[in-house]
């Protein structure tokens, strides 16, 4: 790889990369609630898939047009457990991430970019703000999130400005998500890009680049 090419800037995700996955930690909350699973997957996936409406809720939290309490009520209306009962829309993105804890190699591999002069960076998809500022505070040099700037993934135009606050050559950026469309488009706009499982396949795909820190 060239001088003019070489991975200077590592762009992550949040949820599902920098933390545990998202079937896992959202499993953790269906199960401790008793919320239908097959109700709610039908409901993210009218709301989440390719065909998705682009006015869906979702799209509207991520991009702010809906607060996180609006999205609750719209949500929990929707739900219902096992035993027939509602669900309660307080604090429920609160409880929905209750377990989403951040993955301790992900935190040490931002660690280690860190040290080796890489810029770091996240772009996420916000559902309400309950990131760990002090976390975020060490270990992103940039911080982006749609619900700030009113523009989500995959939208082209959050890359760009991610990029742009980056301060270097998309060529010179590797992003990783854990949603496939997401690391499509983030490739479309020039940055190296993968699909994240978990903190060994992300260190791998970094070696392909020439990574070694």
């Amino acid at each position: 790889m060239a001088d003019d090419e070489q991975i200077a800037a590592l762009v992550l995700d949040w949820g599902g990369v920098m933390t545990v996955s998202v079937p896992e930690f959202v499993g953790d909350w269906l199960e401790s609630e008793g919320i239908d699973r097959q109700v709610y997957g039908t409901i993210m996936r009218s709301w989440m898939g390719r065909d998705a409406d682009p006015a869906n809720p979702v799209a509207r939290l991520e991009t702010g047009e809906l607060t996180a309490r609006e999205f609750e009520h719209l949500l929990a209306a929707e739900l219902i457990t096992t035993s027939g009962a509602a669900v309660s829309p307080k604090d429920l993105l609160r409880r929905m991430f209750g377990t989403a804890t951040p993955d301790p190699e992900m935190v040490e591999l931002v660690r280690s970019a860190k040290s080796n002069g890489v810029r770091t960076a996240l772009l996420s998809n916000s559902w309400g703000e309950g990131y760990p500022a002090d976390l975020l505070t060490e270990l992103f040099d940039i911080v982006v999130i749609s619900g700030r700037i009113g523009l989500r993934k995959p939208d082209p135009r959050i890359y760009e400005h991610t990029v742009k606050q980056i301060g270097l050559p998309a060529r010179q950026c590797v992003f990783f998500d854990d949603a496939p469309v997401n690391v499509e488009a983030a490739r479309a706009v020039g940055l190296h890009a993968f699909r994240h499982t978990d903190a060994s396949s992300t260190k791998a795909n970094l070696k392909t680049l020439g990574v070694t820190w």
